[in-house]
């Protein structure tokens, strides 16, 4: 509810039993309030949405993890670190990879194989242009909003929590009578129970929204008066002391032109389609027209909070109901969602629906899930991470699927068989001619088939997987539609 405390105590105390302390944080707020690992905590999380990203009626972010270094090689992802160049520059590669999917496969510490770069791109570029400096003038004109909102309230005898940043508690109240009149305002509030609402300012609210605000529960406020008249309400125990985005890159590029050219210096460093055609890797991908990425700026679709009443984001709804329903269509299955952000996201939740639809059918001991040798290192990790085991099943020299292998893994494992996950087409590019027998023979020993959709772009308009005996599949938008590739475009959301 947006109350700020001191949980030194708490992590002491839970060290002193072995433990470790994950805390989930606001970026913003950390401009101003004691940074976790400050305090105890040993791991932290959040997103970066408070840098400059739309809402997205709840669409993609980028999140942030962060761990300290004795944790760094349980850490899941791709991680970056600065080497050297063939010159002696400076230059950044992938590190500390023997812990990833591509080389341990079920072994990995993560599914995890993509980003979402576009939000990320965007947070971080955000956070270059205003700067530590920037920053905290943004989170400290948010938090005086806010404080001057609660002592209005106070005014009239409304009860506020004591320590917050930008959220208010607001208790004791007719919480009915004052959504009612926010609602003939054009203000949405936070249902939290009969007696409370919560409110929660940002960088966009204004000392006018401030004012309406008050008028909801019969307070004036005088925004100049109150804010001479009000001490912040962070606790003083807890403030930042400590500087934060000390590097030149965070304290250079603040006017328009600098941000510009620094993006286009970084654009130079990339071998991009703006320049040439450039390799892909086995996944079959297709070009997006700068048409299709432009929506994503437009404030009708960024503007739309997660929460928003329903009469409110209709469009939404009949923009993720039809999608649904062409997806259907192009797939030949009965349903999708919409719901992963990614494929490694996808693959998990395809893996725990046939996990699921073993144990409804009381055969939650079948755990096998069959693996080609050929695949992506994300299928065995997203396996392992459902508590399936993995075993592996031959590929000939040419690296086509061993049917043979398959049918005499399914007939061994057979009272234990989950899944067998596979590519069409192939990693390598290939149709494979016998996938009617190859499902056929999984499903004859009760096992489910997974097909990975990495290389759905060569197939869509062409082939159904569900009428073929493919049982489940996830998408990669980023590959086969429309949305941005940025290193593993994002999901659709919400």
């Amino acid at each position: 509810f947006g109350h700020i405390g001191d949980h030194a105590t708490l992590a002491d105390a839970v060290h002193a039993q072995g433990g470790l302390v994950a805390v989930a944080t606001d970026l913003l707020a950390l401009t101003l309030i004691a940074a976790p690992g400050a305090w105890g905590a040993d791991i932290v999380v959040g997103n970066s949405q408070r840098f400059g990203v739309p809402f997205g009626f709840g669409g993609p972010h980028a999140a942030f993890m962060a761990c300290r270094d004795a944790y760094k090689r349980s850490m899941p992802g791709r991680l970056i670190g600065v080497s050297v160049d063939a010159a002696g520059n400076p230059a950044y590669r992938l590190t500390l990879q023997t812990r990833e999917q591509h080389i341990r496969r079920e072994k990995a510490t993560s599914n995890i194989c993509t980003a979402q770069v576009l939000l990320a791109v965007m947070a971080s570029m955000y956070a270059v242009y205003h700067g530590p400096d920037g920053l905290t003038r943004i989170a400290r004109r948010t938090h005086r909003l806010a404080a001057i909102l609660a002592a209005a309230l106070r005014s009239v005898g409304v009860t506020v929590g004591e320590h917050f940043f930008d959220t208010l508690h607001v208790k004791a109240i007719d919480a009915e009578a004052i959504h009612a009149r926010a609602r003939a305002a054009g203000i949405n509030l936070r249902a939290i129970d009969s007696e409370a609402v919560g409110i929660s300012l940002d960088e966009t609210t204004t000392r006018a929204d401030v004012v309406a605000l008050a008028q909801l529960f019969g307070a004036t406020a005088d925004v100049d008066a109150l804010d001479t008249a009000t001490a912040d309400a962070l606790p003083q125990g807890l403030l930042r002391t400590s500087a934060f985005m000390t590097h030149s890159v965070f304290n250079t590029h603040h006017s328009e032109h600098e941000l510009l050219r620094y993006m286009r210096s970084l654009a130079d460093k990339d071998l991009a389609m703006d320049r040439t055609m450039i390799p892909l890797g086995s996944c079959t991908m297709k070009l997006n027209a700068t048409a299709e990425m432009i929506p994503v700026t437009w404030p009708e679709f960024g503007a739309i909070h997660p929460l928003a009443p329903a009469e409110q984001s209709a469009g939404y709804a009949q923009l993720i109901d039809e999608l649904e329903a062409m997806l259907v269509e192009c797939t030949g299955y009965d349903a999708v969602s919409l719901q992963p952000n990614s494929g490694a996201q996808g693959e998990y939740a395809g893996l725990l629906a046939i996990r699921a639809y073993h144990r409804s059918r009381g055969e939650a001991h079948r755990d096998i899930c069959l693996i080609p040798e050929s695949a992506h290192g994300t299928n065995p990790a997203s396996a392992q991470m459902c508590g399936m085991t993995v075993v592996v099943t031959k590929c000939d020299a040419n690296g086509n699927v061993d049917v043979e292998d398959i049918r005499a893994k399914a007939e061994k494992y057979s009272d234990r068989l989950a899944a067998l996950m596979i590519t069409y087409p192939s990693t390598h590019g290939v149709f494979e001619e016998d996938v009617v027998a190859i499902c056929e023979a999984v499903h004859a020993h009760g096992g489910q088939v997974y097909t990975d959709g990495a290389n759905m772009n060569a197939l869509v308009g062409v082939a159904k997987p569900g009428k073929w005996g493919s049982d489940v599949s996830h998408l990669n938008l980023h590959k086969t539609f429309c949305i941005p590739h940025g290193g593993g475009g994002p999901g659709v959301g919400p």
